[in-house]
């Protein structure tokens, strides 16, 4: 328990330490050990319970309920004095009726409930802990670069608000650790809206009107999904007698008609927190923040707060149609519209952010399905995930910074301007969605669960999205790979922290892959064993085995050639006779000059945003609605 509280407690305590300090080398210094502690940490307490079944600690204490209790209260406030602030009424309701709805529910029904075991950790929880320890306490270090390059881009005499972005960081970390480790469904709770006010202030923290906008947009809707949970306490507590999470799941799967409405309720939150349609636009808006704000959101928290807690759900979803209905036809949904829309972008940030809605629906869609062998694949989804597009957003970041441009199209000869970073970056794309690398691995056992159910439906919603996945991310390797003409090298000036963070990813990623036998035998066929006493490994092991052999292959090749001093270099050859290589330009047919040019297909006017948007929307509204209406009138899920 000891190190539970630790990783919880820790990263406060740093928090309220950087929140002062203005010394860009005290700052340094605190950011690289403090995040290799909670790293270190993270990664001891894996190794030393791998394998273990859900293990359970007997803390109840009144003081952490007042305390909740005050954040909750201090939480409002602060949304409410910004709503007030900027003038936005629905931010400043939404606040006003959850914190009415908390001190109700604190004060009048959850005073008698006792929660004898306040904080467990089981296997999800590890790898969970093990993504917010190691992935997110990087993504900090990575800040360091960052923001001195953010900050030196800032008008003269602008104040240096470094120290609060800092300070959020890290309190984003301990609120996942709690969110993760907390049985008490209450702290759980008030966890899971410190992360919600955290991305509210990171999102708008350039002060802009269009990052004012957009930091709204997430509150209103995630506090939507807030109220949602509370909603869910009160029954929790009024039907089924418990604030445990892990006792609430047990009652759900014996008796899912008395659970309806409150597991109803806590996937729609989920379902919010993992930007999931009608609620994608608010992770599209988080694009406007730092690099290292979209990179956390993205991967290592707060949407995976949101999936972490429809993974939870998923053996109630296996006896529970109706909120199982809404999670698989949202997340499938969510899946092949947000795939469909990539492909009409070439702006590489928001690339990446319909790109991780689209892999938060099918996890969330895996979740909804519910049976051991969709666990299984859900896991290693929201691992790979989360490493691969961590890396990915780091890479954009860097290189935008460098060429100035995250445009994809402005992206040509990144293999000579870049040479290590577009090779990290080419990774990146690879583990998204090519064999045998895990994220393809993951969809492959997926679609073995869907055989399995003759599920027909998530069969053609994952085949459709995947085809359209291949193309988003093929269009961006090509631009990439592309090798021609003898460009400037302009990555000598990337800071150290910034290469730290991403060659620790890049590293992860592959020893994720190349280890996917073992975690697949020591962390998430436990955890599967634990919930559901059955096996879910949907692949047979010689088969992982065979796919790590060919990542391993396949990373020798790709950076096989880096950092050798000298290469030979010939002239770009063009069709016609060539006018100027460097400027690849050539005389052609007609004894015109042209320039040789490759440019991408988008498709705006088939695939576009405004077009295909709106449909996806409110075919999921309709879906949510009828869901909780259904739950609502009490209708038993055996009907459905």
């Amino acid at each position: 328990m000891a190190m539970l509280g630790f990783l919880i407690v820790f990263p406060l305590i740093v928090a309220a330490v950087l929140a002062v300090v203005r010394n860009d080398a005290v700052r340094d210094v605190i950011v690289v050990a403090s995040a290799g502690v909670i790293g270190v940490a993270s990664i001891a307490l894996v190794a030393m319970n791998i394998g273990a079944p859900g293990v359970f600690f007997a803390y109840s204490s009144g003081v952490v309920d007042m305390v909740c209790m005050a954040i909750g209260v201090l939480i409002a406030a602060v949304i409410i004095a910004f709503a007030v602030k900027y003038k936005n009424i629905l931010a400043g309701a939404l606040a006003v009726v959850q914190v009415v709805l908390s001190l109700v529910f604190e004060l009048g029904f959850a005073h008698g409930v006792h929660v004898e075991f306040g904080l467990y950790f089981d296997s999800l929880s590890l790898l969970m802990a093990f993504i917010i320890g190691v992935i997110g306490s990087g993504i900090c270090v990575y800040a360091l670069g960052y923001m001195k390059d953010f900050q030196h881009h800032e008008p003269e005499g602008a104040k240096d608000r470094r120290p609060l972005f800092f300070a959020l960081m890290f309190i984003f970390l301990a609120a996942m650790f709690a969110i993760v480790f907390c049985n008490n469904m209450v702290w759980m709770f008030t966890a899971w809206e410190i992360t919600t006010v955290c991305s509210f202030l990171l999102i708008g923290f350039t002060k802009t009107e269009e990052a004012i906008n957009n930091a709204f947009r997430q509150i209103v809707m995630n506090l939507a999904g807030g109220i949602a949970f509370v909603v869910a306490l009160f029954y929790s507590v009024v039907d089924m007698g418990t604030l445990s999470f892990t006792v609430f799941i047990a009652q759900a799967v014996l008796n899912p008609a008395i659970a309806l409405i409150p597991v109803t309720a806590l996937a729609f939150a989920g379902i919010t927190k993992a930007a999931q349609m009608p609620f994608q636009t608010w992770l599209l808006g988080a694009m406007v923040a730092p690099t290292p704000t979209s990179a956390l959101l993205h991967s290592s928290t707060m949407v995976k707060a949101g999936v972490f807690m429809l993974v939870k759900l998923a053996p109630v979803f296996l006896v529970s149609t109706v909120p199982a209905l809404m999670v698989m036809l949202v997340g499938g949904i969510t899946f092949l519209w947000c795939s469909f829309m990539a492909i009409s972008q070439s702006n590489a940030k928001r690339v990446l952010a319909y790109s991780t809605i689209a892999n938060l629906g099918l996890i969330t869609a895996c979740a909804g399905v519910g049976t051991p062998e969709a666990v299984w694949a859900a896991t290693f989804l929201v691992l790979f995930h989360a490493i691969a597009k961590s890396l990915l957003f780091l890479c954009v970041g860097t290189a935008e910074h460098h060429i100035g441009s995250r445009d994809i199209e402005d992206m040509d000869l990144l293999f000579d301007r870049m040479p290590r970073l577009a090779r990290y970056m080419m990774l990146g794309i690879m583990c998204m969605f090519i064999a045998p690398f895990g994220m393809l691995v993951a969809k492959w056992a997926t679609i073995v669960s869907l055989v399995e159910m003759g599920n027909i439906v998530l069969l053609i919603i994952l085949a459709f999205g995947s085809a359209a996945t291949f193309m988003f991310w093929a269009k961006w390797l090509g631009k990439l790979s592309g090798i021609a003409g003898q460009p400037e090298n302009v990555e000598t000036t990337v800071h150290r922290s910034e290469w730290g963070s991403v060659v620790l990813m890049a590293v992860l990623l592959v020893v994720a892959c190349v280890l996917l036998p073992y975690v697949s035998a020591f962390i998430v066929e436990p955890y599967i064993a634990y919930v559901y006493g059955v096996g879910g490994q949907a692949i047979s092991t010689d088969n992982l085995w065979i796919s790590s052999i060919c990542v391993a292959a396949v990373v020798i090749v790709l950076f096989a050639g880096l950092g050798r001093g000298k290469s030979r270099r010939v002239n770009v050859y063009m069709a016609g006779i060539t006018a100027d290589s460097d400027a690849r330009t050539f005389r052609n047919s007609l004894s015109q000059t042209s320039e040789a040019t490759a440019r991408n297909w988008y498709m705006e006017d088939i695939f576009g945003e405004k077009k295909l948007a709106p449909v996806g929307v409110g075919i999921c509204i309709v879906i949510i609605v009828a869901a909780f209406a259904l739950s609502f009138v009490g209708i038993n899920p055996g009907m459905l």
